[in-house]
């Protein structure tokens, strides 16, 4: 796993200034503890919001700099606090970090636990003074066993330090922090179904509403954050509102950084921190350093496997939810992969909808039957024995489970790159086609949900 700068070829030098999340990450990969996290400024920023800021400051503040979470639907992070209940009487919430990293091809939150566990404990830490809430949890993927081990180490040297416990800072302000392993779903990166798993129930998503922040955990009012998300807050809160906003590109809706990265057949497969507002084409040939000699970039898929595929005339859209929207598709976790003209499209998406279709929790119909459905039919055109109509009939699928259609957005990721697949790629699904059924009309119409 690598890291880079702003420039190209690391000619810019990774400094507090420009890049907030990565500036403490030390040459050789090793993690950043207590001693040498305070010498690099750590835990300032709390010091600051416990000393000089009010609680309604702190989410202001929060609000104002436009962060926005990280884990890839993009919600605006000071309206998702603004939601938690004023009441005071309410003396039980939690804050939850959703660290449950199973969308594949993304690592980002990984990079951060195992290396800058400290910083993740100083978001949480000034995030739960701003929501009020006593308790935290840091629900995370199970297979991540040495993001796990580093942060139970971060956790106790914190409370050694006075940092997490009772009257932290002296402020009279109590937050306890746990690090919660989960037992390895990919519907957990649902905040309900996280939320369900976290109490020991089925990990199925809820009803909303009512909202985590009314009815989370144990019924008490609940703010889930991404572990990206979280780690911002400290450099907001220290450097303020309108650097933070200058750090994003010219035309960028989206403020501040972003962990980027590119995977596949590229020179450089990596992760960086770059600005919002870059280019696709940066990333891919000033980071990731374009394909590797011999192969050629047959498509994209900009932000995990529940992101549509682009093609290489897409890659100077430019890297923020609204620049991507314009090109067909979504940011998502910001992680791209390179697909090479050596993948057969129709393989590629069978292996996906593989994965969707054993990662649905089942609560609903359209996502318990529609995905293993498109499975057989991928599996049957991969094999040369499509029949006629199966073309029309995953499309109908693709529609069927499209956003509004499922109890959560499960289904709708998964349909997402099979519909760009086919979308730009048909003639690789037309090639498997049975011959003898391509002359023979299908005996249905294709599904057409809400057409």
């Amino acid at each position: 796993m690598t890291l880079t700068s702003f420039g190209p070829a690391n000619r810019i030098k990774r400094s507090a200034e420009t890049h907030p999340l990565t500036w403490r990450l030390r040459d050789d990969g090793e993690a950043v503890w207590l001693d040498e996290y305070q010498a690099k400024n750590g835990y300032a920023a709390a010091r600051k919001a416990f000393a000089d800021m009010g609680q309604d400051d702190i989410v202001q503040t929060v609000k104002d700099a436009g962060l926005k979470g990280r884990g890839g639907a993009g919600f605006p992070t000071g309206v998702k606090w603004g939601l938690m209940p004023k009441d005071e009487s309410i003396n039980i919430r939690y804050l939850l970090c959703n660290a449950d990293e199973m969308e594949p091809n993304t690592w980002k939150d990984r990079m951060l636990m195992e290396q800058l566990p400290h910083l993740l404990i100083e978001g949480m830490l000034i995030s739960a003074r701003a929501l009020k809430t006593y308790r935290g949890y840091i629900f995370l993927r199970g297979e991540y066993t040495t993001a796990a081990r580093h942060l139970n180490r971060a956790v106790e040297e914190a409370k050694a330090a006075g940092l997490l416990g009772k009257n932290i800072l002296g402020s009279g302000f109590d937050f306890e922090l746990f690090v919660h392993t989960g037992a390895g779903r990919y519907i957990c990166g649902e905040e309900t179904a996280l939320i369900n798993s976290l109490e020991g129930r089925r990990a199925n998503p809820r009803s909303k509403p009512p909202f985590p922040a009314a009815v989370g955990v144990w019924g008490k009012p609940t703010c889930v954050n991404n572990v990206e998300t979280l780690c911002n807050v400290p450099a907001i809160i220290a450097d303020g509102v309108d650097w933070y906003k200058s750090l994003a590109r010219e035309g960028s809706e989206d403020m501040g950084t972003k962990l980027m990265g590119f995977s596949g057949k590229v020179k450089n497969p990596g992760l960086w921190e770059l600005p919002f507002g870059v280019t696709g084409r940066e990333l891919f040939e000033d980071y990731a350093g374009g394909m590797r000699d011999g192969f050629k970039l047959k498509a994209w898929q900009p932000g995990g496997a529940g992101t549509g595929f682009l093609l290489p005339e897409h890659l100077d859209a430019q890297m923020y939810a609204g620049g991507i929207a314009k090109v067909g598709t979504r940011m998502g976790t910001g992680l791209a992969m390179a697909v090479d003209d050596s993948v057969n499209m129709v393989s590629l998406l069978r292996n996906m909808e593989q994965f969707f279709a054993r990662e649905s929790c089942g609560f609903c119909t359209p996502c318990r039957d529609g995905l293993p459905w498109s499975v057989k039919l991928l599996m049957a055109i991969e094999n040369g024995q499509g029949q006629a109509g199966d073309i029309e009939t995953l499309l109908g699928l693709v529609n069927f489970l499209g956003p509004g259609k499922t109890f959560c957005a499960h289904a709708p990721g998964a349909v997402e790159p099979l519909g760009s697949a086919i979308k730009y790629f048909r003639h690789e699904f037309e090639a498997g086609i049975a011959p003898a059924s391509a002359a023979v009309p299908p005996l249905a119409k294709p599904i057409v949900v809400g057409a």
